[in-house]
C-alpha cells in the first residue's frame, strides 16, 4: 500500500488517538470485563479482561494474545498489516504471497513458512501452543478443522473468526460495507491493545478508497472466481458485490442473497456482461479462465470474451480484509484502461 503519500493523515491520525488516549481516565480494575464498545467510546488503551461477542461466541481476552495462529491470508495479513507479525507462531490455508507492501511485514515471520497448505488439524494446532487461533472462516474452527471453538475454549485457546465470515443470519454481514470491514481492523487492534496502528490502517484504506472514482456508464459485469461445468461468481452480499459497488459496475449475479453462488453458463450468457471479473488463484489462474471462456462455443461469443475485456484480482482480495480497499481501486484502473464503445 502506497503509505508515504498518507504521512500527514496518519500523523493527525495518531495525534487524534494519542490525545485521547492522554485524556481519558485509567478505568479501575474489577471484575466486570470490559468490551470493544467501551474501549472505543473512551480511546483508551485496552482494559482487560476484555470481552467480545464474535459470530454469537462470547470470547474473553484477559490479555493481548502473545501466540497466535492464522488460518487465510485474510487473518494473517491483518496482523501483519497492524505491525503483529511476531504474535503469529503458525499460519495456514495462504491463499498466496503477501502483496508487495506487506513482503517486508511477512518476512521472517510464520507467515513466510505456513505449516499447512489447508485447514490445519487440531492436533497441529496445538503443537504451536497458541493462545488464539484466528480465522478466517466458520468452518476453520470445526471438530474435522482446528478444532471447534468450545474445545478450544476448554483448552485456554481462544479462538477470533474474521466477523465478515459469520454465518447466523443475525451476524452475516448483509450486504458486507467497508465500514464492517474496517470495523473487524479497529476490533483486532482492541484485541491486540494496538488501536494507534489499527486507526493509522483505517486511515490509510479509507484515503485509497476515497480516491476510487466509481465508473458512470452502467457497464456490468460478471464475477467470476472457480469452476468449469459449474462457474462460481461472486454473487450480491459479500466482498465481491462491496468491491464491484465501489467501481460502479452492476453484478450480475448480484440479486442472489450469498456471498458466492454457481451460476449456469446459459445464464451469463444471457446477461452477456460488459466486463469480466477474474479471480486469480495459484490452483485457478485467470489465463486457465480466459482459455475456458474463449474455448467454450456459447461463451467465446460474450461481448466481453470477444474484446478481450477482462479484469484480474488476486484470490486473497477477494475475501474481506485489509486487500480490499486496494483492490477496488486496481480495478477501477484496470476499467479505465479498457477500450470500451460508449
Amino acid at each position: 500500500m502506497p503509505r508515504a503519500r498518507l504521512t500527514a493523515l496518519t500523523l493527525a491520525t495518531l495525534t487524534v488517538v494519542s490525545l485521547a488516549a492522554c485524556s481519558a481516565d485509567t478505568a479501575p480494575a474489577g471484575t466486570e470485563p470490559s468490551t470493544t464498545e467501551d474501549v472505543a467510546a473512551d480511546g483508551a488503551a485496552t482494559q482487560y479482561p476484555l470481552t467480545v461477542d464474535n459470530c454469537g461466541t462470547e470470547v474473553t481476552f484477559e490479555s493481548a494474545p502473545e501466540r497466535v495462529v492464522t488460518i487465510k491470508s485474510s487473518t494473517a495479513e491483518t496482523l501483519l498489516a497492524l505491525g503483529l507479525g511476531d504474535r503469529i507462531v503458525g499460519s495456514a490455508f495462504l491463499d498466496g504471497p503477501a502483496p508487495a507492501w506487506l513482503a517486508d511485514a511477512a518476512d521472517g515471520t510464520a507467515v513466510a513458512d505456513p505449516f499447512s497448505d489447508e485447514v490445519p488439524g487440531t492436533e497441529a494446532v496445538l503443537e504451536l501452543d497458541p493462545d488464539l487461533v484466528y480465522a478466517g472462516w466458520e468452518s476453520n474452527v470445526a471438530a474435522d478443522g482446528a478444532g471447534d471453538r468450545e474445545t478450544l475454549a476448554s483448552l485456554d485457546v481462544n479462538s477470533y473468526v474474521a466477523p465478515a465470515a459469520c454465518k447466523a443470519p443475525e451476524y452475516m454481514p448483509n450486504p458486507l460495507t467497508f465500514d464492517e470491514v474496517f470495523a473487524e481492523i479497529t476490533e483486532v487492534g482492541e484485541i491486540f491493545d494496538a488501536q494507534d496502528a489499527a486507526a493509522e490502517l483505517v486511515a490509510e484504506q479509507q484515503a485509497v478508497l476515497d480516491g476510487v472514482t466509481p465508473d458512470e456508464r452502467d457497464l456490468t459485469a460478471l464475477w467470476y472466481s472457480s469452476g468449469s461445468d459449474i462457474p462460481y461468481v461472486g454473487a450480491g452480499i459479500g466482498a465481491p458485490q462491496m468491491i464491484l459497488d465501489a467501481v460502479g459496475l452492476d453484478n450480475v449475479a448480484g440479486d442472489v442473497e450469498d456471498t458466492w453462488t454457481s451460476m449456469a453458463w446459459e445464464e451469463i450468457v444471457a446477461a452477456d456482461p460488459d466486463v469480466i471479473v477474474l479471480v486469480d488463484a495459484t490452483w485457478n489462474s485467470a489465463d486457465d479462465k480466459i482459455d475456458r471462456l474463449e474455448s467454450n462455443a456459447a461463451t467465446s461469443e460474450l461481448s466481453a470474451v470477444q474484446a478481450g475485456r477482462y479484469l484480474t484480482v488476486p484470490f486473497p482480495a477477494t475475501e474481506a480484509g485489509v486487500r480490499n480497499a486496494d483492490a477496488a481501486a486496481d480495478l477501477a484502473d484496470q476499467l479505465a484502461e479498457l477500450d470500451l464503445d460508449e
